[in-house]
């Protein structure tokens, strides 16, 4: 019996959940090396062991009709398993599991006893127009077997060319499960991923969008001026100098071919070049000694030694396994959500062999800036231009991709200018962005007033509990202030509620307040309070930011004394740190 890590056991769940309770057809995500054949195997056993049922699972190209028959007898050997591909030359039948290209088997579902469960492997790589054949072949399914199920499974909910693969109009419905990739990083079940931005990036503010892509001819031209590879393929070689494989996604079969022939001046080495042309043993080669291996090319002892560098176009971004990749260089810009995840997921393997458990991303195609945490894209539709507007940028001092809302670097502690707060919140415009969400910084800004209002929510009832909102204004660099909406740094206390939320009033409260001021109970008595004096200054707040939360919180404090006007004596500054609050009523 397969052993299931509990994400995979829940993925599992999920399915069987929906397969009971709706008639439509259900797709699972789960992310690059994320164990998608484990689960895909242990249904497929399910189905003919537990259910006496049979199974179908099919792919669109021949290379993953054999990698997945492989898989599944490997991970399942007493599990009869057929293969139907004329590319492959083999055309089982009988056998409860069959492996099968949708091209060799869509018409002809009179040579198969009756499906039970059909599952469709990397289901982002169907196009709209690519569904007939899957809908033929249901439909037929459904005529020798009207209980027959389809199920798909892949590692991102977006097709490649664009758009959402799961709609009530489409093949496939609704996603039933999705696994999240930060959760399986802090997980350690994938590898950790860094970006950094290219020095030379090239012009892509003109590029046009074609069937949810950018047209090839527009991103051809862009990346492939010689100066813009040289430089890049000279910062290839310098970032990998100590890491192991590196596979570069270019634009064009030209661009691939002049990509790696400057990374091998740059580096003395070979680098390989994989395109759809590339014959099918001589890519077997190349993968073989990306993964480490030395072939032997003679009788005589020569052998091929395992390669650093690959250049490919198109060609490895599904269903490549080398878990020694432990660098990703994106010099093919993408307008497509599902490329750019399948792309960045290639270096989402641990490789105990190596050591690896970090992969880094060099991004020259603003892809990260484009779409964000890799594990926090919400895309609903294609644009129809080619601007976006950014959701992450650069640091100017190290190159790292970090959240827009991130004002200090956490690689190299550049502190970012306070200037682009207002550019960051609202018009999501910058130069870098993180690959993953919920990365924490914390920043400490010197403030120059505290303002108090008492503050009702937009639907409050009239009896509804009034809290107060506290506004702290900064000052920027060489003194001037943000306007009101850049600068300010907000927080609501609660002296009217109950339970934790009047508990963390109190606390706050403690610390500003004389103690022969009463504890309030209305917000219009804190207002009171500091319009009299009776409120410490705040002389600097620290401020967390959570990459892929739009609002930073504030969770430190440095007091100073009272007011020199106030009636209260000073007794110096008091610095206090407050936990975080998700769950205040308002």
């Amino acid at each position: 019996m397969l052993e299931l890590r509990d994400y995979q056991s829940d993925a599992k769940a999920a399915l069987y959940d929906y397969l009971r309770r709706k008639d439509g057809n259900p797709c699972v995500v789960i992310p690059t090396a994320g164990g998608k054949s484990i689960c895909i195997a242990s249904v497929a056993a399910d189905a003919v062991n537990l259910w006496h049922g049979r199974v179908l699972i099919l792919a669109h190209v021949k290379e993953l009709v054999e990698q997945n028959s492989k898989e599944l007898k490997g991970l399942c050997p007493d599990l009869p398993v057929g293969v139907y591909s004329a590319g492959l030359d083999r055309r089982d039948t009988k056998e409860p599991v069959i492996v099968a290209g949708i091209q060799s088997i869509y018409n002809k579902i009179d040579l198969f006893e009756p499906f039970d469960l059909v599952m469709v492997d990397e289901v982002h790589m169907v196009p709209p127009d690519g569904e007939g054949r899957y809908q033929t072949f249901l439909n037929a399914a459904k005529a020798r077997n009207p209980n027959v199920r389809m199920v798909g499974w892949t590692a991102t909910p977006f097709r490649t060319q664009g758009g959402l693969i799961c709609r009530p109009e489409n093949l496939f419905n609704e996603v039933c499960y999705e696994a999240n990739v930060k959760d399986l990083i802090d997980a350690g079940w994938l590898s950790k991923i860094t970006a950094k931005a290219g020095v030379a990036n090239a012009d892509l503010d003109h590029l046009h969008i074609r069937a949810g892509e950018f047209v090839a001819e527009d991103v051809e031209k862009a990346m492939g001026e010689d100066r813009l590879v040289a430089t890049a393929c000279r910062e290839i070689v310098e970032k990998t100098k100590d890491r192991k494989a590196c596979l570069v996604f270019c634009t064009s079969v030209e661009h691939c071919r002049k990509v790696a022939e400057q990374i091998s001046r740059f580096s003395g080495e070979e680098c390989a070049v994989v395109t759809g042309d590339t014959p099918s043993e001589k890519r077997d080669e190349i993968i073989r000694r990306l993964k480490g291996e030395s072939i032997a090319t003679d009788l005589f002892g020569g052998t091929l030694p395992p390669l650093k560098y690959c250049c490919n176009v198109s060609v490895m971004t599904t269903g490549t396994n080398i878990r020694r990749l432990d660098t990703i260089a994106l010099l093919r810009p993408t307008a497509s959500a599902g490329l750019y995840i399948q792309m960045v997921g290639r270096g989402f393997r641990l490789s105990p062999e190596t050591g690896k458990t970090e992969c880094l991303v060099l991004d020259y195609g603003k892809n990260v800036e484009r779409f964000g945490p890799i594990d926090a894209i919400r895309i609903t539709e294609p644009p129809s231009g080619g601007n976006r507007e950014p959701l992450a940028k650069v640091c100017p001092q190290c190159r790292s991709l970090v959240p827009l809302s991130v004002m200090l670097c956490k690689e190299c502690g550049y502190q970012f200018p306070r200037q682009e707060a207002e550019r960051r919140t609202h018009e999501a415009h910058a130069d870098n962005a993180a690959i993953l969400s919920g990365e924490v910084t914390l920043e400490t800004h010197d403030v120059t007033d505290v303002l108090f209002q008492v503050w009702t929510k937009r639907d409050a009832q009239p009896d509804d509990p009034h809290t107060v909102r506290v506004t702290y204004r900064c000052e920027a660099e060489g003194g001037s202030l943000y306007d009101a909406r850049g600068c300010n740094f907000s927080e609501w206390v609660c002296p009217e509620h109950t339970g934790y939320a009047r508990s963390k009033f109190e606390k706050w409260w403690a610390a500003r307040a004389s103690s022969d001021f009463p504890m309030p109970n209305k917000a219009e008595d804190v207002c009171e309070a500091d319009f009299m004096g009776m409120l410490r200054t705040v002389k600097r707040i620290t401020v967390k930011r959570v990459a892929g939360k739009h609002y930073p919180e504030i969770v430190g404090y440095e007091l100073g004394d009272f007011p020199e006007n106030s009636p209260v004596n000073g007794s110096g500054g008091v610095t206090e740190e407050f936990e975080d609050i998700d769950d205040l009523p308002f």
